[in-house]
């Protein structure tokens, strides 16, 4: 009768471990991008370098505001994403379903439910108090105004109308808008997690070059550039590929893997 019974026990666990094992989830193609989408929802170091960045960004603007030689309206110019609204659900909703960009993004923009980033709105309402002129210039698509415009009013940004929201039309690229807004204003700040949100001079670089034109304007860094921490996604992770966004999955580990720094051991 033991005998038996250890039988059915050990029977039991078996059937137990196959259930267990058949309902694991599956290792999803984005596994990459678990810890950084982890640090940027639950890390409070996360939460201070944008309180940092945007205490920074305040300074900067104070400071120009004490210049009074130059009489032409100041204006201040923000991306948005990873910049002023937290699009991490959708990061996470790739990781957990085994997507990628474009599915599920366009989605996620309509809910128009994107929490204000720490900080972001709370500078922008104050450069707006200060007669400075903001502008939203995003490579989101214009198909997407509507529901941009509703998520950022939502949150409590200042001056979110068409006139100051400049979503991408022909090109990515930003500097064409920017060229745009200084027709009128002196811009004399940008904030952006994107070095393109700055310059046009890192415009489809490699990441040795990147590198380099950091190190070259890096006086402008927390003075007239201030940036936000972005380690989901990016052309820093582009540079790499060669922006290059018709390769394999297993090809950009492959790339990821190879462009790690290590030592040797004796």
């Amino acid at each position: 009768m033991k005998k038996h019974l250890n039988y059915l026990i050990i029977a039991l666990l078996g059937t137990n471990c196959l259930l267990s094992f058949a309902q694991a989830p599956k290792t999803s193609p984005n596994q990459h991008l678990s810890m950084a989408t982890l640090y940027f929802q639950r890390a409070a170091e996360n939460k201070a370098l944008y309180y940092q960045a945007y205490n920074f960004a305040r300074v900067s603007l104070d400071n120009d505001l004490q210049n009074v030689t130059d009489t032409r309206k100041r204006a201040v110019v923000v991306d948005i994403d990873e910049t002023l609204l937290d699009n991490s659900p959708f990061e996470a909703k790739c990781i957990l379903e085994g997507t990628s960009y474009p599915t599920y993004w366009n989605e996620w923009v309509q809910l128009a439910q994107a929490d204000a980033l720490p900080g972001a709105a709370e500078f922008l309402n104050y450069a707006a108090s200060k007669g400075v002129e903001v502008f939203y210039v995003s490579n989101r698509k214009t198909i997407e105004l509507e529901a941009t415009l509703k998520n950022l009013t939502a949150k409590g940004f200042p001056m979110v109308d068409e006139q100051h929201l400049l979503l991408r039309t022909t090109t990515s690229n930003k500097s064409e808008r920017r060229t745009k807004i200084e027709e009128t204003y002196r811009i004399v700040l940008l904030a952006g997690d994107n070095l393109n949100d700055f310059t046009e001079v890192f415009e489809k670089q490699d990441p040795e070059k990147r590198n380099a034109l950091t190190d070259s304007l890096k006086f402008e860094f927390g003075k007239r550039f201030i940036v936000l921490p972005n380690a989901m996604y990016g052309d820093w992770e582009n540079a790499l590929f060669n922006y290059n966004n018709k390769l394999a999955e297993h090809q950009k580990d492959s790339i990821r893997l190879q462009n790690l720094k290590s030592f040797e051991t004796n």
